[in-house]
């Protein structure tokens, strides 16, 4: 994937592993520091508001086809937890 805030590189011979650039965030007010991408994000979206974490942006359908939301650790990171 390539756009011009955001660019993935994929291995060739392990799909699963990639890694991400973004220079930007081109639908939020906040810049995640890492992404997690999960089978279910409802299921870990519903989870994180149980447990009381810090939502920083909430579950959002992107026009790039992603579901994702950002969340707050503990250690005050923010992280993009996303589907596709």
């Amino acid at each position: 994937m390539e756009m011009d805030w955001v660019m993935t590189l994929v291995s060739p011979t392990n799909p699963t592993a990639q890694v991400t650039f973004i220079t930007e965030d081109a639908s939020a007010v906040i810049q995640p520091e890492i992404s997690i991408e999960v089978d279910d994000i409802d299921v870990v979206y519903a989870e994180a508001v149980h447990r009381g974490v810090e939502i920083v942006h909430p579950l959002t359908v992107e026009p790039w086809g992603v579901r994702r939301f950002f969340m707050r650790d503990p250690n005050r990171v923010v992280i993009n937890v996303l589907t596709h």
